[in-house]
């Protein structure tokens, strides 16, 4: 499997931003998760996907401003990403795992076996 992460650019505290993740190479019945890496910081847990039940989790920092999806159609994920902060600046990066993973493995980035190779998100005025 293959995943690409696009959408990421420059954008003002308050603005709005989607971020796309197209997965490819064989059909996709796992779950996909988005994580982010600031400069000097730790990789840090941001969103997560079932591909099959559409069961969503998200991590503390972005819950009820971010929101992610998936279309079956193109097998791309989604996050859209709402009121935009600072300290939301770092790239993205998705990532695929097994579809047996368990609900607590879901934020922890080694659980996940392939990754793709991140966008920018720099959050400024």
């Amino acid at each position: 499997v293959q995943l690409q992460a696009s959408g990421g650019g420059l954008v003002q505290p308050g603005d709005s931003l989607r971020l796309s993740c197209a997965v490819s190479g064989r059909s996709s019945s796992g779950v996909v998760g988005w994580f982010r890496q600031a400069p000097g910081k730790e990789r840090e847990f941001v969103a997560a996907i079932r591909w099959r039940s559409h069961a969503i989790s998200y991590g503390d920092s972005v819950r009820g401003r971010f929101t992610v999806s998936r279309d079956g159609a193109t097998n791309t994920v989604y996050l859209q990403m709402n009121s935009l902060k600072p300290e939301d600046t770092a790239v993205y990066y998705c990532a695929s795992g097994a579809a047996s993973m368990i609900v607590s493995s879901l934020p922890s980035s080694r659980h996940y076996d392939t990754w793709g190779q991140g966008t920018q998100v720099t959050v400024s005025s």
